[in-house]
């Protein structure tokens, strides 16, 4: 299936309650900060305003998003955006300690060998420490290398743990061509986040690296236009589900 035809029908999918996701624990794998909250702010807010046990696993250390800054070189920037993702966490509704860092490099997170195993335990056991029944992740045809990465790796994790559902969610899958073949029709859910629209937008702004002129010493530095920022705050959010065993 082409990718404008696979989107459109991801956009057209049922829309469901949050418990034909998930009904106990919940694992929201990132392959950066930020991307929790652009694919999965409205989830994470409606799992928690539920009382159920969310974790959210940042993949890369997010370094490679203002390489050419002299005020936030590598390490103190890996400190920002973490701080950020704690922020915005926590306007979803979540502790901050929900949140943790695999710091794999940014642009550079594997998808086999040694690393992405170790990576897949850890996200293994954020799902057993929350007696999660979904883990979701980005979608293995996002045009980003690290996105498709974390597909693979958390792949490796459901296997450990069979007994939760893995699901993929587009974010960057709008820019792809629209000619390009990315397998079978999709299957899934449609959530309603109507309710949370306004707090997920709170929680990416809170990604102020991201979002805004903060770091104004890197004029090549990626930054979210309001416009890229509106198209995620639409009324629903895109979880296909993907079969044990495959990253796509």
């Amino acid at each position: 299936m082409q990718a404008a035809a696979f989107l459109a029908a991801a956009a057209a999918l049922p829309v469901a309650d949050l418990d034909a996701i998930s009904r106990r624990g919940l694992v929201v794998v990132a392959p950066h900060a930020d991307d929790e909250s652009l694919g999965c702010g409205g989830l994470i807010a409606e799992a928690a305003a539920r009382g159920r046990d969310v974790r959210v696993v940042i993949v890369s250390d997010g370094c490679g998003s203002h390489t050419h800054s002299k005020e936030y070189p590598p390490v103190r920037l890996r400190a920002l955006r973490e701080t950020e993702a704690q922020d915005a966490v926590e306007i979803l509704g979540l502790s901050r300690g929900a949140v943790s860092f695999l710091r794999l490099p940014d642009a550079g997170v594997p998808s086999s060998g040694p690393d992405a195993e170790a990576a897949a335990e850890v996200i293994a056991g954020a799902a057993r420490s929350c007696d999660a029944d979904a883990i979701c992740v980005t979608w293995g045809h996002d045009p980003h290398c690290d996105h498709q990465a974390s597909a693979a790796i958390t792949t490796l994790a459901q296997m450990l743990v069979p007994e939760a559902s893995l699901f993929a969610y587009p974010v960057w899958g709008w820019t792809l061509p629209a000619d390009m073949e990315v397998g079978e029709s999709p299957q899934g859910f449609r959530l309603d986040v109507g309710a949370h629209r306004e707090a997920k937008r709170r929680a990416i702004l809170a990604h102020r690296s991201q979002t805004s002129g903060f770091i104004a010493d890197d004029p090549t530095g990626f930054r979210l236009a309001p416009e890229m920022i509106d198209r995620f705050v639409g009324s629903d959010e895109i979880f296909v589900t993907m079969a044990s065993g495959t990253s796509r």
